[in-house]
């Protein structure tokens, strides 16, 4: 009953409202059309806050609520939701700057339309909304820390699992291959430690990472998206030798709005089904002074190319249905945009150690995952254990490790999606490399595996079994 668990600190529809109020979502803000439509829309998010306060009375009469660290950390939003000064409501962004092309009348109109549904309905919903967190929902928020421990909590994840994982993998298979896969990427890891020319264990040399100056060279978020871009230049020269077709769609990396930046992760939004808007890769940048190169280049390949804006913009652009144009599956979808961190090496991109361990971590983050989310879940762990544990493993610190945890309680099952997806692409990518040896084209590979979109991982290896058979 998913229902009744309707918002936690990853999101919910008015914080979703108020990003697509922005402009700089997947809500297109260009015509006054766009602006009357989204405003009949915004006019509907009070009857949504009342739905999901009811289905939220209805979840602590049946003891299925959320972790209280969950809704803690979300009750901060509400400062950007609610701001003490009401011209400067985020659902309000798109009428203090409207594009070129729309008249002064309907500036005017639209301006005013804006004010008079934002004051007198959506945010006095929102303030509804915080004051039952705040003095009902919040006293009887629960202090366990996974699915497990709710009614019904044990079946309803395995039905997460296999959800997110398409696959018949057990929870315990699944936390088995993620003890295995961190042992042997800490192992490549002691490899570039000795590369850096540290003497110390393993998560030392992570810790130290922070106080090498010459790994945050940023001064301003410009300059961090400019990193981005030049990482863009590099990829797009190479990829031609590992694809025979690239989407039509652009892509664009921008900066995750303020009201969400200390709770969100990196994301990507796909460009549109007309052609009107690029894909675009929001990159979190909380501090720019201490944003660090290691992870960017692998990042950029999850987020931007080859990963997601390979995967989905291309599938936008098939010769299917509507429906499967626009069809996900979190193993396939994230199981390839891991994959497409791997390709870094392939594409030139690894030869520095610093941009390679960056790969490492962020694969290293993928299997911890496999191990906590069952751990969360299933075997009871608590979220102070969680945290201690990806402490031990990453060397990261408090808050990151938190954060993390945190993310994974209040989206269970999920996280086992990247690290899943990943090892089975490559899986059977290895496979026909085996069985065509000199015919098997990397190329060919790849558009076997995005030219029929997003698919449970069980199809698509029976579509890879079928083509290579076909290539013998």
């Amino acid at each position: 009953p998913w229902q009744l668990l309707p918002i936690n600190q990853l999101g919910g529809m008015p914080a979703q409202m108020a990003q697509w109020a922005s402009g700089q979502g997947s809500q297109p803000m260009q015509t006054a059309d766009n602006y009357d439509h989204f405003l009949a829309r915004l006019k509907r998010l009070p009857d949504w806050i009342d739905q999901a306060i009811a289905n939220m009375e209805q979840g602590m009469a049946t003891g299925i609520v959320q972790p209280r660290p969950l809704i803690e950390r979300m009750l901060v939003q509400f400062d950007t939701l609610l701001p003490a000064d009401p011209q400067l409501s985020p659902y309000l962004a798109a009428t203090r700057q409207f594009p070129e092309g729309i008249s002064a009348a309907d500036q005017e109109r639209l301006r005013e339309a804006y004010r008079a549904v934002v004051a007198e309905s959506v945010a006095p919903a929102v303030q509804r909304l915080r004051t039952f967190l705040v003095e009902k929902y919040l006293p009887q928020c629960r202090s366990s820390a996974g699915l497990g421990a709710l009614p019904g909590g044990t079946a309803w994840y395995r039905a997460a699992v296999r959800d997110s994982t398409t696959t018949n993998m057990t929870v315990e298979q699944i936390h088995q291959v993620g003890l295995a896969e961190v042992a042997r990427i800490r192992a490549e890891m002691e490899k570039v430690r000795e590369q850096f020319g540290f003497t110390g264990d393993l998560n030392s040399f992570l810790k130290s990472l922070d106080g090498r100056p010459e790994l945050t060279p940023f001064h301003s978020e410009e300059e961090v998206l400019a990193g981005f871009s030049a990482i863009n230049e590099r990829v797009k020269v190479a990829l031609p030798r590992l694809f025979s077709r690239a989407p039509k769609a652009g892509l664009e990396v921008r900066a995750v709005e303020a009201m969400r930046r200390d709770t969100a992760s990196p994301y990507y939004v796909p460009p549109a089904q007309d052609g009107s808007r690029p894909g675009v890769f929001f990159a979190v940048i909380r501090d720019p002074a201490t944003y660090a190169t290691t992870r960017m280049t692998a990042l950029f390949l999850h987020e931007g190319q080859p990963g997601h804006h390979y995967q989905i913009a291309l599938q936008r652009e098939l010769n299917l249905s509507k429906f499967r144009r626009s069809l996900w599956f979190d193993a396939y979808g994230e199981g390839w945009a891991l994959y497409a961190e791997s390709l870094g090496r392939e594409l030139g991109l690894y030869d520095d150690p610093n941009a390679y361990l960056g790969r490492l971590l962020m694969e290293l983050q993928r299997a911890l995952r496999l191990v906590v989310d069952t751990g969360l879940h299933a075997k009871g762990w608590s979220r102070e254990q969680t945290i201690a544990y990806l402490m031990a493993q990453e060397g990261t610190d408090e808050p990151s490790a938190r954060q993390a945890t945190e993310r994974y309680m209040a989206w269970p099952g999920q996280a086992l999606a990247y690290k899943v997806g990943e090892l089975a692409i490559l899986g059977l990518r290895e496979q026909a490399r085996a069985t065509l040896g000199p015919r098997f084209d990397i190329r060919a590979f790849h558009a076997q595996v995005l030219g029929d979109g997003a698919m449970p991982l069980r199809m698509l290896e029976s579509k890879i079994n079928d083509w290579v058979a076909g290539q013998r």
